[in-house]
């Protein structure tokens, strides 16, 4: 399979697209002021206990306060409160993890208020970003997540992922990781650790305990709420999570990113780092590589399918539905259940990819085409479980019911990605009346001549319509000629297919866009 990642990157946000044989099936953003990401920790303060629900609301510098339920304060969060006071106050230098004395175990069915009062500090990670009018959703179970390992202090077990099914191997991964693991703490043996020898761990267990330190370094004199480690950004997680040989190449349109992921790549696979490339040509890169094209058939509430097929995709506040319906897509020679077998396997197929794309979580209600054999239903159940293995998010998948749906859970810990693809009428705007377009260029004009006269802006850039590209700078008497002529200045024009007729764009020397 050819895997590739795709990164765009500008002054707002940098946006990641991952190709699976050239078709796109994720899609992640991630804005550069975005703070409270999955696997961030802060020094929060407790602001309310809700015996009721066993849960305390924590100020961490969100407009709403984080839940923290007791289920989630983990069982040694007794020795975390204990370690936070005596960081904070500086005297963790002299005691290290392993000199550290452990308190007792929380018990599981036990209340919030023996464990958590008004005003007390702690320790927290985000484990669901904000979503909608929530706020974060937070843990007291630490866990620091490297290449092969994750690591997660005051605790003394060893796991092992469970996708790892060979026994001989997961033995092997859980003596290699005893020999080496600190005391006071506990690790999980991730997927990708499988086949690894006890180097690589060592170096990534190493890696993630000097991280530990760094964390208990920045508690000393802190005051909640305070972010104390944020998270790596999203492209060097993705990375990190899914990087592996199989990658063909890794395209980015920033020189500063791209010098970030490589030595990334470096560090974890010596020989791939010249999969990394810098994407440097005038077309966007999106653009470039068919990505845009991809995303605008991809989301919105019809998502046609090769066959003639169709999704139709709503989203509620408590779930997401999805019908299947076979459109033009019936074989005149076969008869009604195998036309309905067919359309729902490549349904099943384009469903679990829609699921990764657009991050949707929660429940999931696919209403697929009425079938009648029970052999067939399980033949769809199989599909959807072996499509969904690429995911991954943690999920179930439930037979189908006798009405003929399936329905699936699926981890939500981040907004779902949305994306806009219906396009105000190019001519009118969505008012149902236009401006003349023999004005266009007047008007373009007279926003250049006050970005240039009254702002003094230098170096602008105006993006158009390929078709109001061409008019603007063909031919000898062109009008970015007369402009060169006029106002002493070079414009630089560039087209965009994603542009309506009518719309342009100003830009300055950084690219980013002035506002009008």
């Amino acid at each position: 399979m050819n895997k590739e990642l795709i990164i765009s990157s500008d002054s707002a946000e940098v946006v990641i697209a991952l190709l699976e044989d050239k078709q796109l099936v994720e899609l992640h953003k991630d804005k550069k002021n975005n703070n409270y990401s999955v696997g961030d920790i802060y020094l929060g303060s407790v602001k309310k206990i809700i015996s009721g629900l066993n849960a305390a609301f924590v100020d961490v510098g969100y407009e709403r306060d984080a839940f923290l339920h007791y289920l989630d304060l983990g069982s040694q969060v007794n020795s975390l409160n204990k370690y936070t006071r005596l960081a904070m106050g500086g005297r963790t230098k002299a005691l290290p993890m392993e000199n550290f004395i452990a308190e007792a175990d929380i018990e599981k069915t036990g209340k919030i208020t023996d464990v958590l009062s008004v005003n007390q500090p702690v320790l927290i990670q985000i484990a669901k970003e904000p979503i909608s009018t929530k706020g974060p959703r937070i843990t007291s179970e630490l866990s620091l997540a490297g290449r092969y390992l994750v690591l997660i202090p005051f605790s003394n077990r060893v796991s092992v992922s469970q996708k790892i099914k060979n026994p001989e191997e997961k033995t092997r991964l859980r003596r290699l990781v005893q020999s080496i693991r600190p005391k006071n703490f506990g690790i999980i043996i991730r997927t990708v650790a499988e086949g690894k020898m006890v180097a690589d761990l060592d170096f990534d267990l190493k890696e993630l305990v000097a991280k530990w330190y760094r964390i208990v370094e920045k508690l000393y004199g802190a005051k909640p709420p305070k972010m104390i480690l944020g998270e790596m950004n999203r492209s060097s997680a993705i990375i990190r999570d899914i990087f592996n040989e199989s990658f063909n190449n890794v395209h980015v349109d920033c020189p500063v990113l791209y010098e970030e992921i490589k030595d990334y790549v470096k560090t974890i696979i010596p020989g791939k780092t010249d999969i990394v490339k810098l994407y440097k040509s005038k077309t966007p890169i999106f653009e470039y590589f068919g990505v845009d094209k991809q995303i605008k058939g991809s989301f919105g509430k019809i998502v046609s399918v090769k066959s003639g097929a169709y999704l139709i995709i709503e989203h509620t506040e408590a779930l997401h539905v999805i019908d299947v319906n076979s459109g033009h897509r019936i074989k005149s020679e076969n008869n009604q259940e195998t036309n309905a077998l067919e359309v729902n396997l490549e349904a099943a197929k384009e469903i679990a990819r829609q699921l990764r794309l657009r991050d949707m979580g929660g429940i999931i209600v696919v209403d697929f085409i009425d079938m009648n054999y029970p052999q067939n239903k399980r033949m769809l159940f199989g599909k959807m479980k072996e499509e969904m293995k690429k995911d991954r998010a943690k999920h179930n998948i439930l037979p189908p019911s006798k009405f003929g749906l399936v329905q699936i859970t699926r981890q939500r810990v981040r907004t779902e990605t949305i994306v806009e693809i219906l396009e105000k009428c190019p001519a009118c705007g969505g008012s149902g009346e236009i401006k003349p377009s023999i004005i266009l260029i007047d008007e373009i004009e007279n926003n250049l001549r006050y970005l240039i006269n009254e702002q003094n802006e230098k170096n602008l850039t105006i993006k158009v319509h390929p078709y109001v590209y061409a008019y603007l700078t063909k031919g000898v008497f062109s009008a970015r000629w007369k402009w060169m002529f006029k106002y002493k200045k070079w414009i630089k024009i560039k087209p965009s297919i994603s542009y309506h007729f009518l719309e342009y764009k100003f830009f300055n020397k950084q690219n980013d866009e002035i506002k009008l």
